[in-house]
């Protein structure tokens, strides 16, 4: 139900890959088929209202930028490193450019790995932000991993440090995945899996940006890791503690997604934070993956007790777990967690209305989504939180949300209904008050989106629509 600790006002997932609408590299494997189909097919996308496009460009709060078709893979810097065709177009090593030893911070395990990178080219956002979110996609073999940096320049023109967004691998057995906190350069701060600038009234903003890919193997390896989609999210989301309501679509719309109770796993593995209230992100990205067929196989879930119910989303947690934050509600870790499944992408992303969430639900497209709330500010929740994540499936012809929130006593009630007006605000807020009266963040709109590397028409057209595309 809720994060370790209350550290957030930020985030969310976007989905990006090889489309066949328009985008370059639309070469990718076949589309994963949804474990069930919607309880009505995917509804036609109504089109964005018009309106001037200065006007639409000065509204905009949130800007989205990923790298994953051969072209972008093409463009940047290589120091060592290729771009690859295939069913997937991706970056590999070509030709490691040096060694290095690293000493794992979580486990003192010394190893020395040979290493190439990728430099992305600058992109120029639409928006000069006060937060930056990486998200990637990779597959990481044994003896493989990589590291994520994002650089800024500043609406003054002075350029900031490179900071690592993450060190990641889908397993745990040669480094620990973890962020890396405390770096800062007085200006902007590295809070776990987020960039942000400390302080906003000053006017500093992020207007450009860019990332540096790192790929390690063990010297001498023939392989290494591939990384198939990078890129992050820039917004500037004004302190708010009410958003204006959004118009309804009128419609109902339900999509079949598994229910899954983090509940029941209360106790369970305190090396992955203990299960229960800490894995509502896990459990909330096993659904979806399930949703979209992934399955994780058996070799895979060997490690659980038997004797668990539901152990994927024990694997869930122990594969988005962060050594470091001590938990498992890393964002771009759960997005990269859900990308380890095949056909499948992820990213983090802010949306900026519940209109939005519908348009991508009525698409076939569940959404995770991140909120915080006191009991009452919740009708039927039962419970408060200071970070909470749950998926939306579906709204009411009402307009009312459809969720399956995690935090339930078991699978079977984890399919619940939530107020419109009081859900959009709890959900979009950046500002709200706590239950001593204090005034904290609240979550700004942040979410996941995970669905086919290579999304239909429909799809397309509606992550095109919020923006994704």
């Amino acid at each position: 139900m809720t994060a370790p600790t209350p550290r957030r006002a930020l985030l969310a997932v976007a989905l990006a890959a090889a489309t066949t609408v328009g985008l370059p590299g639309g070469r990718a494997a076949a589309a994963p088929t949804p474990a069930s189909e919607p309880v009505s097919g995917p509804l036609p996308v109504p089109p964005a209202p018009g309106a001037d496009a200065a006007a639409t460009a000065a509204a905009r709060t949130v800007d989205n930028r990923f790298w994953y078709s051969l072209a972008h893979w093409r463009a940047g810097i290589h120091d060592g490193t290729r771009a690859v065709d295939g069913a997937r177009a991706g970056l590999e090593i070509a030709t490691p450019t040096g060694r290095t030893t690293y000493t794992d911070p979580h486990t003192a395990k010394k190893a020395t790995w040979e290493y190439a990178t990728w430099t992305s080219p600058v992109h120029r956002s639409t928006v000069p932000g006060t937060e930056a979110i990486a998200s990637w996609n990779a597959a990481t073999p044994a003896g493989t991993w990589i590291q994520i940096e994002l650089r800024g320049t500043y609406t003054d023109g002075k350029v900031g440090p490179w900071y690592v967004m993450g060190r990641w691998a889908a397993g745990d057995g040669d480094i620990r995945r973890t962020s890396v906190d405390g770096q800062s350069d007085g200006r902007t701060t590295v809070r776990t899996d987020s960039l942000a600038v400390d302080d906003p009234s000053s006017g500093i903003r992020i207007r450009d940006w860019q990332l540096r890919l790192t790929l390690y193997r063990k010297p001498g390896a023939d392989r290494g890791p591939t990384v198939r989609l990078a890129g992050a999210m820039l917004s500037d989301v004004p302190d708010r503690f009410t958003v204006t309501a959004s118009t309804p679509s009128g419609k109902a719309h339900e999509l079949k997604v598994p229910r899954y109770s983090q509940e029941i796993h209360a106790g369970r593995y305190p090396e992955y934070d203990n299960g229960g209230e800490a894995w509502c992100s896990p459990t909330s990205s096993q659904m979806v993956v399930e949703f979209w067929g992934g399955r994780a196989s058996a070799k895979a879930l060997s490690w659980v007790n038997t004797s668990y119910r539901d152990p994927q989303v024990c694997h869930a947690a122990r594969s988005t777990y962060d050594a470091a934050y001590k938990g498992c509600g890393n964002w771009p870790f759960n997005a990269a967690y859900a990308a380890t499944y095949r056909g499948l992408a992820g990213v983090v992303t802010r949306l900026t209305s519940l209109a939005d969430l519908e348009t991508l639900v009525r698409a076939g497209i569940p959404v995770i989504t991140s909120q915080s709330f006191l009991a009452e500010e919740l009708t039927g929740a039962g419970y408060g939180t200071a970070g909470h994540l749950m998926t939306v499936i579906g709204f009411t012809a009402a307009g009312d949300v459809i969720a399956n929130d995690p935090n339930s006593p078991d699978n079977a009630a984890v399919r619940r209904v939530y107020a419109r007006r009081e859900w959009e605000n709890n959900w979009l807020r950046t500002k709200r008050r706590n239950a001593a009266g204090k005034t904290v963040a609240g979550t700004g709109g942040i979410c996941y989106l995970y669905g086919p590397a290579r999304p239909g028409p429909v799809q397309a057209a509606a992550l095109k629509a919020v923006g994704v595309l």
